[in-house]
């Protein structure tokens, strides 16, 4: 993995992302389209140790008869706080764990990073047709 020259700022692996916060509960509506938005999910640059802050969407259709209870969200994103985790494979942990949890194939997770050194990152994974 490369390494940033200069100051170094120590971060967590990414078995530190804790899925056992996500919980899910019953919900009948599998032709109900569900969004879920923060602008406050952050974990770290494993290059440079810098946090990564993004604004995170969710969508999904609960097809597999579950939801996500948005507390236990919240948990799970702060697990992310002081993980070394570049942009793309954060979105792909989300969509992975998520997945999972709802059973669902109608599931896209958007994530849309702070500018840094001038470049606009989004990241999706997944798809809800």
């Amino acid at each position: 993995m490369p390494k940033a020259e200069g100051k170094k700022f120590e971060y967590l692996d990414e078995s530190h992302i804790d899925k056992a916060q996500l919980e899910v509960f019953d919900f009948d509506g599998k032709n109900q389209y569900i969004k879920t938005e923060t602008n406050e999910f952050s974990a770290v640059c494993p290059f440079s140790g810098l946090p990564d802050i993004s604004y995170v969407k969710i969508e999904y259709y609960p097809k597999g008869g579950k939801c996500i209870e948005l507390k236990s969200l919240k948990y799970y994103f702060v697990s992310f706080r002081n993980v070394g985790i570049y942009q793309e494979a954060a979105t792909k942990k989300i969509y992975d764990d998520l997945q999972s949890v709802l059973k669902t194939d109608r599931l896209m997770v958007t994530t849309l990073y702070n500018i840094r050194g001038g470049f606009e990152t989004t990241c999706v994974e997944g798809y809800l047709d």
